[in-house]
């Protein structure tokens, strides 16, 4: 049985035109919804460009690869572990996984095919940053099972989406960690932000199927929770910049990603759904901004 393509696919007509069996796998590893690789990737470059190294540029491709590859790993283990619960949600039935389009041993195969070529982009880095990028290991393959156990799963996703930061950054230094651990609680921060955004889609599903995520946690106060998260990324950045560069000329750097996070959540409708995934997707724009001030800050 071939899933659908989901709801949320960003590239409905590319992905439609794939033959069925590439358009499973393709689906399973999430390479329809881009959004997901880029918020993967935007804290690696952060880390880089903070640390100085404007001038790295097959570093930051490298990093790109790794991210495309190892958020489409963490997808299918994602799905391979909550087959059963993406059955019972309207936005999930239709994966591979749970829909019976991929076994499970398949979907395992290409989890494997996918760690391989993260693998060959953990090779290019040095050995520090080799380990800071499998200490990751464990943070990734816990997460699937906190939404189980904890209302507050998108934290948990801030730990490993955030984790470039501290691999881009180990890349090029191993001092300043002062600046790199604002630089890393602000991402968390910001994660927990969109994710929680991204999570109002599935607020009844998940409701009923016993989910647990923060956007049903914070209820009716889910814009000013965003608004609060969101804050608190832009007062850990704001510091980090300011022990790297005391400046206040390094502090306008970060407006314009202030400013596109005030946005969004001045114009989140926590009840519609269609909003939400907009202003979710948005958040590769944000990432963008931030990298544009660590690349100012960085290198001036």
């Amino acid at each position: 049985m071939a899933p659908e393509i989901v709801p949320d696919s960003e590239h409905r007509g590319l992905v439609a035109a794939l033959p069925r069996q590439v358009r499973n796998y393709a689906l399973l590893a999430r390479l329809d919804r881009p959004i997901g690789w880029w918020l993967l990737f935007w804290p690696c470059a952060w880390g880089v460009l903070l640390a100085g190294g404007a001038d790295r540029w097959w570093l930051l491709a490298w990093l790109l690869l790794g991210a495309v590859a190892m958020r489409g790993a963490g997808c299918v283990y994602n799905d391979i572990v909550d087959a059963d619960l993406d059955r019972q949600v309207a936005r999930t039935a239709a994966r591979p996984v749970a829909s019976g389009a991929v076994s499970k041993r398949a979907a395992w195969a290409w989890l494997l095919v996918l760690c391989l070529v993260g693998l060959a982009v953990l090779l290019q880095l040095r050995w520090p940053a080799r380990l800071v990028a499998l200490a990751s290991l464990a943070p990734v393959a816990a997460y699937p099972f906190m939404k189980r156990i904890t209302w507050w799963p998108q934290l948990w996703l801030g730990l490993v989406f955030s984790w470039g930061a501290l691999v881009g950054w180990s890349e090029l230094r191993l001092d300043r960690l002062d600046v790199l651990a604002l630089l890393y609680l602000g991402s968390i921060a910001w994660v927990v932000g969109y994710d929680t955004i991204y999570a109002l889609q599935d607020r009844e599903d998940d409701a009923l199927v016993g989910i647990r995520s923060s956007a049903l946690r914070l209820g009716s106060n889910v814009r000013s929770g965003v608004g609060a998260f969101y804050a608190a990324a832009l007062a850990a950045w704001a510091l980090a910049f300011w022990l790297l560069r005391p400046d206040p000329l390094v502090l306008v750097a970060l407006l314009p990603a202030a400013l596109h996070l005030a946005w969004q959540v001045l114009t989140l409708a926590p009840e519609d759904g269609a909003n939400a995934l907009a202003r979710f997707r948005a958040n590769r724009f944000a990432g963008l901004l931030l990298a544009l001030a660590c690349w100012v800050v960085g290198n001036a």
